[in-house]
């Protein structure tokens, strides 16, 4: 399975390779910020199944570096430089994020109490473990 997103002006591309390791959702903060809703929906991806291209600018938070374009702005990915994980924004692919259901949700002390949890899906007050 192949999948390809990218920014909202085109600058930046992105190209990923097979399943993601794991799917969440997160209720942070951060999160609320930098996607401007109630949390963020993303894919944890092997850093050598993402291919990218164009100039990203980054943003360092807690979970890593958030890359976005440097031209629209918009946020891409979070990852650490070295590691072999990269968390996929999954708004910023081409088409609807189908099948990409999320397993665990993040920062549930901070959920909205109008969005009921995840029918299934691990729940984390705060950080994952491990």
């Amino acid at each position: 399975m192949k999948r390809t997103g990218g920014c909202n002006c085109g600058q930046v591309r992105y190209e990923l390779d097979g399943e993601p390791i794991r799917v969440g959702l997160c209720h942070c903060e951060t999160c609320r910020k930098l996607t401007g809703s109630a949390f963020s929906h993303y894919g944890v991806w092997p850093r050598g199944s993402v291919r990218i291209s164009g100039e990203t600018g980054c943003w360092e938070v807690r979970a890593g570096g958030d890359r976005f374009c440097r031209t629209c702005g918009a946020s891409l990915f979070t990852w650490v430089e070295g590691e072999d994980e990269i968390e996929v924004k999954l708004g910023a692919l081409d088409g609807p994020p189908n099948g990409l259901e999320p397993q665990y949700e993040l920062w549930t002390i901070r959920r909205e109490p109008w969005l009921a949890p995840r029918e299934g899906a691990e729940q984390w007050e705060r950080d994952r473990a491990g």
